[in-house]
This record gives structure tokens, sequence and C-alpha cells, in this order.
């Protein structure tokens, strides 16, 4: 931003900023449009970032984003518990959902293996899915991570640790592009992927 620009407006625009997928451009969008809002809508705004904050937390069995104990699917008695989708965002869960098809459960890993941006298996949900497991009544996991590099590593390291259990483990038959992303991914193409899964 310009040395012309107030200094609360600039560190505002650092801030949009900050958050990912936001530019520098659309960071002085947001700021200018902050500023053109009333008292009243930018503290309603500010209070639900808070409120969200504050609120929302990983759920106790599949580690997705929630304001209760368990998430709605994981409450949900008609899901089936059998089978575990694993993703690696919350925003997964919600491409899969759209789909209406898949009938399971979910975990999420809040993130991917990646050693060059210091991401290790410690580091993600991976010991909480393994407890899953162990505690008996799975008979699949459906490894669901994005058909990358980083996506495919985990999916490997985690059918090592699953597949001694006795427990299938499947990845998605990926009509997706490779290096492609489940959240832009069409209900067809992720069902499809979904459907002709193969074992790992």
């Amino acid at each position: 931003m310009a040395n012309h620009d107030a200094l609360p407006l600039v560190i505002l625009t650092e801030q949009f900023a900050s958050l990912p997928g936001i530019g520098m451009k659309s960071a002085a969008r947001l700021a200018y449009h902050v500023m053109s809002m009333s008292t009243e809508d930018v503290e309603t705004f500010a209070q639900a970032l808070l409120n969200a904050k504050k609120t929302v937390h990983f759920c106790r069995c599949c580690e997705n984003l929630t304001d209760q104990e368990l998430c709605p699917i994981c409450d949900d008695l008609t899901r089936d518990r059998s089978v575990i989708c694993v993703v690696e965002t919350p925003k997964d869960i919600s491409a899969f959902e759209r789909t209406g098809e898949y009938r399971g459960v979910y975990h999420v890993l809040h993130g991917l293996i990646s050693p060059l941006k210091g991401v290790m298996p410690d580091d993600l949900r991976i010991r909480s899915l393994v407890r899953r497991v162990q505690n008996g009544g799975v008979d699949e996991v459906i490894m669901a991570t994005n058909p990358t590099v980083e996506g495919d590593a985990t999916a490997a390291y985690i059918s090592q640790l699953i597949k001694p259990l006795g427990v299938k483990v499947t990845r998605l038959a990926f009509g997706l592009p490779v290096g492609g992303t489940l959240e832009f991914a069409d209900e067809v193409t992720l069902y499809k992927a979904l459907e002709n899964r193969n074992d790992m």
C-alpha cells in the first residue's frame, strides 16, 4: 500500500492480505470496503470473527470443526460408522456431502505430510484416526487426500499404519485432475471417484 494511506488502513490491509488467496489489491479493496461500512456493521463483523474463534473447536471424534461436542455428522446415528473417509480439511467434507451419496463418517487431518514445509506426521490428526480404528467397528478407511505428491505420501503413510490392524484401506479412483483439489470437484466426478475407489 502507498505511503499516503493512514497507518490503521495499512495495518488492516496487511491483515486481510495475510489470509490465504488474498493478494494486496484484494486486501486493499476489503479494507476500503470496511471503511465504508457503518460502525454497527463493523462491530457485528468483528464479533462474528471473535465468536467463531472462541466457540468453534475440533469434534472429539473426527476432528471436524464444530461448536458442539460432536459435529453433526458424528452425531447422526444414521451414518455408517464402519467406513471412515479421511480428508485433508473440513472444506473437503462439504464437497463429499454435496454428492448426497456418501453415508459413512469422516476424519479430518488438518493438513498433509510435507517435510519441505515442515509438516510432519505428528503435526496432523493421524494418531486420533489410528485410535478410532483400534477401538473397533471400522471395516474400511478411504484415503481421500488430494492427488498431489503430499496427498499421495500422506495416504501411503496412513495406509502403512492402518493395514496391520486388519482394516481395508482404499484410495479414491481419481477421475480428478492430478494436482487438483477436492474442494473444486463437481459432484458427479467426486461420486465416481468414491464409487470406483481402489485398494491400497
